[in-house]
């Protein structure tokens, strides 16, 4: 048996395999068709032109459908092998409305090109990257509650890189984006697809984009982390409960034996 076909390992890989080829392919169209500059353009910008926003939107339409069923099953998850412990269930659904806000936001990115509806396309940018990046934050806290019992350390750590990384991206991103629309570099950045070196707010452009590219694989190596999570069976995990069950039973009757002696 391959190792995507254990359990539901198939969907985390799906989801990270479809979303680079989706940014690819639209790249690839972009550039071939000179619509984008090859050094480091924004992500949303190899989507703005037809015809590769045409296929930017179908593919990242599918890709959050598939984010959405991935996050589902790790909640699932989540919730069967700790059902009765009640901070960790509390975390748990917050982080599916976190994960599932991300997911609407990056269909809304696909739909809302940013040269034709810059609002709802940051409006939905910010969904996708700030509600994503507190939902890994909350993943890792849960990793970090389930350890060492059902998680491992090594994925906490994996986890929490992950997240640093992300976070770091972000904060660059944040601050060079909020500089260079702040309007001291010109009213047409929002349109400007092609940039020179010598072109004011250049190296802030580039270090926007680049935050965002690295945002955006951290994304991808979070979601690497679940494949092993998501190889366990539908045994195991009912092995896990009954596990656990039993041991509680024991520590209750252990006490109740001592409060009888």
């Amino acid at each position: 048996m391959w190792w995507f076909q254990q359990g539901l390992s198939f969907l985390p890989s799906a989801l990270v395999i479809w979303t680079a080829a989706a940014f690819i392919f639209s790249y690839i169209t972009a550039i071939t068709l000179h619509h984008v500059d090859p050094a480091l353009p924004y992500i949303s910008d190899t989507g703005t032109v037809a015809p590769e926003k045409c296929l930017f939107g179908a593919m990242l339409n599918i890709a959050a459908v598939l984010c959405i069923a991935t996050i589902y099953v790790r909640y699932k998850q989540v919730h069967a092998l700790n059902p009765e412990e009640s901070r960790i269930i509390k975390l748990n659904k917050a982080g599916l409305v976190l994960g599932l806000l991300s997911c609407f936001g990056l269909s809304v990115v696909a739909n809302f090109q940013k040269t034709a509806f810059f609002v709802v396309h940051v409006c939905g940018a910010v969904l996708t990257f700030g509600m994503g990046s507190l939902y890994m934050f909350v993943q890792t806290i849960l990793s970090y509650q389930m350890q060492p019992k059902i998680h491992g350390k090594q994925v906490f750590w994996i986890r929490l890189l992950v997240v640093i990384w992300c976070g770091v991206s972000a904060f660059s991103m944040l601050t060079c984006s909020s500089l260079l629309y702040s309007g001291n570099f010109g009213k047409d950045i929002v349109q400007k697809l092609h940039w020179n070196p010598e072109d004011r707010g250049y190296v802030l452009h580039m270090i926007t984009t680049a935050a965002e590219w690295s945002m955006s694989f951290s994304f991808f190596g979070f979601f690497l982390t679940y494949i092993r999570d998501f190889q366990v069976r539908k045994h195991s995990i009912r092995f896990t409960q009954t596990s656990l069950r039993w041991n509680k039973r024991s520590c209750y009757s252990q006490v109740s034996n001592l409060s009888e002696n």
